[in-house]
């Protein structure tokens, strides 16, 4: 198969560290196109990877001998410049949260089926080793019947890795819709419905705006999340951990606990009813600390599929059900209710 052809909308921190990097290493593509409305950003870009630069993603649309699009933009352009590529005959990889609305995430999806184009979501979580095998144990019965979980993403906050520090789209409502909890917590349901194998049907949730000024979205949030078989457990997403990075999650089992990213030396730590303690040493998770988000699989994976054209890892309605957690969440905080899913 010829080598695809790939551009990048928005070359903030995202784009710089995780996609263009990945694709660059990809030996079955070939960056050609970068846009980004801050000229000196994509002039930068474009200068290191032999690219055409671009300000205005229309224009960059219209050359039909660009195959694949990545979104790597603030969260409300997320749906529009993936339904404008789809619609251009462009294979998508957005960023997540994939939307700000169910009705979005759902003409994404309409556009790809349309076009016969891929749309995949850059939901990353689902492919670090130690997510992975949890999964490959919770699926085989290893750990029993599954009771309860907790999870946690929390750092420092967006300022610190976001291409426009403290003044970046990610504080404004407009801009990124949804504060930690649209950043983080989606990462958080889109890795639990994998781990677990089952979708969440009652959401109740406490979001606050606590740590930051000078801006309008959330940055802590507790939720309560319940599944179709009666599992329970938390979810937190906050940009109020002023120390270290916190990237866990604890699933309590029938005959086992099973602890991840939860040790700094063994990223999977199963400790069994009967004493027993198994610690896996798998490789660290990608966290902006380290800069280690050069090995996220996410762009390998997408390439793969559309070589191959077989299923993307991450579809968009496997996007649009991990958004909707969130969106009940938001719900939830608001009407100080619990919000079912259908």
């Amino acid at each position: 198969m010829t080598t695809l052809k790939v551009a990048v909308i928005g070359c903030g921190s995202i784009a710089k560290h995780r996609h263009l990097p990945e694709y660059a290493n990809n030996k079955h593509v070939e960056i050609v196109a970068v846009c980004d409305i801050v000229k000196e950003r994509v002039d930068e870009s474009a200068a290191q990877y032999q690219a055409k630069a671009y300000t205005v993603y229309q224009e960059l649309l219209k050359d039909e001998s660009i195959d694949v699009v990545s979104v790597c933009t603030p969260n409300y352009l997320h749906a529009p410049i993936s339904i404008a590529a789809l619609n251009a005959g462009k294979h998508v990889l957005c960023e997540k949260p994939m939307a700000t609305s169910k009705e979005e995430a759902e003409d994404m999806i309409a556009a790809s089926k349309a076009n016969n184009k891929k749309l995949m979501i850059a939901h990353n979580q689902r492919f670090v080793a130690s997510h992975q095998k949890a999964r490959n144990l919770i699926e085989s019965g290893e750990i029993g019947k599954i009771y309860s979980f907790r999870t946690a993403f929390g750092h420092g906050g967006p300022e610190g890795w976001s291409a426009d520090g403290k003044e970046s789209w990610f504080f404004k409502k407009e801009e990124a819709f949804i504060g930690a909890m649209g950043d983080l917590g989606v990462h958080k349901t889109d890795l639990l419905r994998y781990l677990l194998g089952e979708e969440f049907v009652e959401v109740g949730s406490f979001i606050e705006t606590s740590a930051k000024e000078n801006t309008d979205v959330d940055d802590t949030s507790v939720c309560i999340l319940k599944t179709k078989n009666g599992i329970i457990g938390t979810l937190a997403a906050s940009w109020s951990y002023v120390s270290k990075e916190d990237n866990s999650t604890i699933i309590y089992g029938e005959k086992a606990i099973v602890r991840l990213e939860d040790d700094p030396m063994a990223s999977l730590i199963v400790q069994y009813k009967n004493g027993e303690v198994v610690k896996y040493e798998l490789g660290g998770i990608q966290t902006n600390e380290s800069g280690g988000q050069t090995s996220s699989q996410v762009i390998d994976l997408f390439v793969d599929a559309i070589r191959e054209n077989k299923e993307v890892p991450v579809s968009g309605e496997e996007g649009l059900k991990s958004l909707q957690v969130v969106l009940a969440a938001l719900e939830s905080n608001e009407t100080k209710k619990i919000v079912p899913l259908s």
